[in-house]
């Protein structure tokens, strides 16, 4: 609720920083998830539909270095291939932001991590590239997104606000003026678990008019 998307202090026992896992509930108990990682039921309903198109139409994924690892500076060896074991979720090319080179790593599932080291528009010009007439994804991390959106270079975003203040961490919006950046509602869907926001520039598409749903209590 306070803006952070993702806590402080990430190693290896907190991926999305200290408490960072409190902001996912809504997504963790999605068929979505569930299936993206070999494990069967979960909820179906707006959380997992938004879930699910985070998926859909998607050619390429553009990371930050901390959304692959924890480790910081140079790679030590080539040991570590990210938090998703053999098969990560994305079965398309992932491309790695980072100031250290590294050969591509092939993964299971058509998943293959690049890591590009001359900055953003280098990682998404690649990305493109790669995704064919597809969407390009940013997946994260905080500060991964932050800079694309101050370049002006997303045209959508899906915001989830969980009903958690984490007090600290990572902040996605402080200082951003996304009025100015071009954003204009375009789409609000309330669950017990989170409020999802979509957000769309003016020249990504014509909106209508917003519409909200709400669910639960």
């Amino acid at each position: 609720m306070d803006g952070y998307g993702a806590g402080p202090d990430q190693d290896m026992q907190n991926p999305l920083g200290k408490r960072g896992m409190e902001l996912h509930p809504w997504l963790l108990k999605t068929r979505m998830f569930r299936k993206t990682f070999g494990t069967e039921g979960g909820s179906t309903g707006p959380d997992n539909d938004f879930a699910e198109r985070a998926h859909q139409n998607v050619g390429a994924w553009i990371l930050g270095r901390n959304m692959f690892s924890p480790v910081r500076g140079p790679w030590v060896n080539n040991d570590w291939k990210g938090w998703w074991g053999g098969n990560p979720p994305y079965h398309v090319p992932v491309f790695i932001l980072t100031h250290h080179a590294r050969d591509p790593i092939p993964m299971e599932g058509g998943t293959t991590f690049y890591f590009v080291t001359d900055g953003i528009e280098s990682a998404l010009k690649k990305a493109k590239e790669a995704a064919k007439n597809k969407d390009v994804r940013i997946g994260g991390g905080v500060s991964t997104v932050r800079q694309y959106l101050k370049a002006g270079l997303v045209d959508e975003m899906h915001l989830a606000y969980s009903p958690v203040f984490l007090g600290q961490g990572e902040n996605l919006l402080a200082g951003l003026d996304l009025p100015g950046l071009g954003f204009k509602l375009a789409e609000r869907v309330a669950t017990e678990e989170a409020t999802h926001i979509v957000l769309k520039t003016k020249n990504h598409a014509e909106l209508t008019s917003p519409h909200e749903t709400s669910f639960g209590q």
